[in-house]
């Protein structure tokens, strides 16, 4: 029996299993889009990507872009849902309040030496010949700012949240569908971050992480997205209803 779970995205990957299984939602069948099951749910959009994630890992779905989300199985492989994890949106939820603060902590305590290490950090991520390369470089940068802060608990918390990115299932096959989008770590952020730094201007630095950690939230959010036909049918058929003959 499975551990109760406090993960919203979990609660919903669940329950379409058990629609699934109950032939509520047939082998074959396209389930209802995101945004009626975020409504259904009275969840958010990136909680449902999540769940889809989850039962994808699973083997139960079948994520085909441009068209839908396709059930392909009725049970999970081997007959148990996986082991689940963070999920990627809240993970990075709290990445972004976390090195937020982190940052503007940093710019108040950071030296020349730590600064001259950021810069060649920042070279290595740009050298990076593939995402794997650049990712590692971009793990090194976030936890140096952290190390920057001359405050154990908020590093150790900084290294507490990559190692969640690290062994989270469901954040690796999103990172995947990242990297097949061709999206990866953004230098030109991470240099505006390093800028706000050397400037010491703690304002500057928690802006700048936080609008580059959303914006790796948008990034990701887009490489998942599924532009599903139907919605494109309804919206054809609503213009016709509209505007056509009476």
């Amino acid at each position: 029996m499975k551990a109760p779970t406090s993960r919203l995205y979990e609660h919903v990957a669940e329950s379409i299993a058990e629609r699934i299984a109950s032939g509520v939602y047939k082998l074959g069948q396209r389930l209802p889009s995101e945004r009626e099951l975020a409504q259904a749910y009275q969840v958010s959009r990136p909680t449902i990507r999540e769940a889809v994630i989850a039962l994808e890992l699973d083997g139960q779905v079948d994520v085909r872009m441009g068209s839908g989300v396709y059930v392909i199985a009725r049970q999970p492989k081997g007959g148990v849902a996986g082991v689940t994890d963070v999920g990627p949106f809240e993970l990075l939820e709290a990445r972004r309040a976390v090195e937020a603060e982190a940052c503007a902590l940093a710019a108040l305590h950071i030296n020349d030496d730590q600064l001259d290490e950021l810069e060649a950090l920042l070279r290595e991520l740009n050298a990076g010949q593939t995402f794997s390369e650049s990712e590692i470089a971009d793990r090194k940068f976030h936890a140096k700012i952290a190390e920057c802060t001359a405050n154990s608990p908020m590093q150790a918390m900084v290294e507490i949240l990559w190692d969640m990115r690290e062994r989270s299932p469901q954040y690796k096959l999103l990172a995947h569908k990242a990297h097949e989008a061709g999206i990866g770590p953004d230098s030109d952020e991470h240099a505006v971050i390093l800028d706000s730094l050397r400037r010491r201007d703690p304002v500057a630095a928690r802006n700048a992480m936080r609008m580059h950690l959303t914006r790796v939230i948008e990034s990701l959010l887009e490489a998942t997205e599924v532009h599903e036909i139907e919605q494109a049918r309804e919206r054809v058929n609503a213009q016709r209803e509209r505007y056509g003959p009476r």
